[in-house]
């Protein structure tokens, strides 16, 4: 089984310089341009916007 690129696997970095990131997939028909979800850093220890980073 090969992976659709419709699928890909990107990295979400916290934008409060603390270097974590999540790692998910995204469906890039729906979401074509860069994601940025509210999530929790566990260094900063609060929740932070994460941004997609390609």
């Amino acid at each position: 089984m090969a992976r659709n690129e419709l699928r890909p696997i990107i990295k979400l970095r916290s934008t409060e310089g603390t270097g974590y990131t999540y790692v998910t997939r995204k469906n890039r028909r729906n979401d074509p341009d860069r994601l940025v979800l509210r999530k929790y850093d566990p260094v900063a220890r609060k929740h932070v916007l994460f941004r997609e980073e390609r």
